[in-house]
């Protein structure tokens, strides 16, 4: 049989170009792949005889051999110094010189048998009448499907790291790595952890959807952390040093005095450590809180403490807006 199957399973012609058979198996491999055909038993072989043509034929030397020498060449053990020079021939030298025991006519099973690596019957076990003289050869095995799953995780974990055990729908328990820095609607990959290949393949990828808890006082912006820091109202009106909680401990922080609520200071790489990247920044946002109770002397006493209308630019604002 002359070498051309192959290149049919690909939609070429014999001896095409390197370039021409990465386009025709890459189309191929597109239309044919198990993930855009399940359950589809022709696609799945269809798939399978594309990557067994691709296999042979984007191999130079292979290749080479199979231009000379066709099919046979395909079969295991095959050498090229005993195929007789016949291109596409058969081994020990053509249909008259010895080539098959006892010389003669050749048996038309053992003829067979040596075409397609196969015999078709009697007793051989063989792939029978019809069987595919290149199945098996090369092809390379389709990856499973990825499965996807969703982690919920608190806070802490999620900007800590840690680890964490998901059962799947499919009853599976595993147990799960998360990395520090990971962010809400964010997306792990757990290689080899989804589908198993119907072909004998690597199994697919779990891909998991990353749901973080809320904080009651931390909450994140980009890679940085921002918590809110009550304080005394002579804290914010002396200043001084107040402790700060940060994601591994407490540290002390100068407050300026004179401090209005909505102030922000910045403890640099105190935030979100992700990978690749430094850690992000915290930013201490200030809430000043005024006391449950003071009795009338000591309103007072506050009351002459302000020189000024504290809503002065408001009105003179909304003065300016009416004009």
């Amino acid at each position: 049989m002359s070498g051309k199957k192959l290149y049919r399973a690909l939609g070429l012609a014999p001896g095409a170009s390197a370039d021409d058979i990465k386009k025709a198996f890459r189309k191929l491999a597109r239309q044919y792949h198990p993930d855009r055909n399940p359950d589809d038993a022709k696609a799945e072989e269809r798939f399978k005889e594309i990557n067994a043509a691709h296999d042979v034929l984007s191999d130079p030397k292979r290749k080479d051999l199979y231009d000379k020498y066709g099919d046979i060449s395909l079969q295991q053990g095959f050498d090229p110094r005993r195929s007789g020079g016949f291109g596409g021939g058969f081994p020990g030298g053509g249909f008259g010189g010895g080539g098959f025991p006892g010389g003669g006519r050749p048996d038309i099973d053992d003829l067979l048998g040596s075409l397609f690596g196969a015999g078709r019957g009697r007793g051989r076990g063989g792939a029978g009448r019809g069987a595919d003289p290149f199945s098996g050869f090369g092809a390379e095995a389709a990856k499973g499907a990825d499965a996807r799953a969703e982690l919920r995780v608190d806070f802490m974990t999620a900007a800590r790291g840690g680890q964490r055990e998901l059962q799947l729908a499919d009853g599976r328990r595993m147990k799960v790595r998360v990395p520090p820095g990971v962010k809400d609607g964010g997306t792990l990959r757990l290689r080899g952890k989804g589908q198993p290949s119907r072909m004998g393949g690597d199994p697919g990828d779990l891909l998991l959807t990353i749901h973080v808890d809320p904080h009651a006082f931390f909450s994140r912006q980009g890679d940085d952390l921002v918590v809110q820091l009550p304080l005394t109202v002579p804290e914010a009106i002396r200043g001084g040093r107040v402790r700060v909680p940060t994601l591994t401990g407490a540290v002390r922080v100068r407050v300026p005095s004179g401090s209005r609520s909505g102030q922000r200071l910045r403890i640099p790489g105190k935030g979100f450590a992700t990978k690749g990247k430094g850690p992000g920044n915290l930013y201490a946002e200030l809430r000043i809180v005024p006391p449950l109770a003071l009795d009338d002397a000591t309103l007072e006493v506050l009351d002459a403490a302000y020189d000024e209308d504290v809503r002065g630019d408001l009105y003179a604002a909304t003065v300016d807006a009416e004009a």
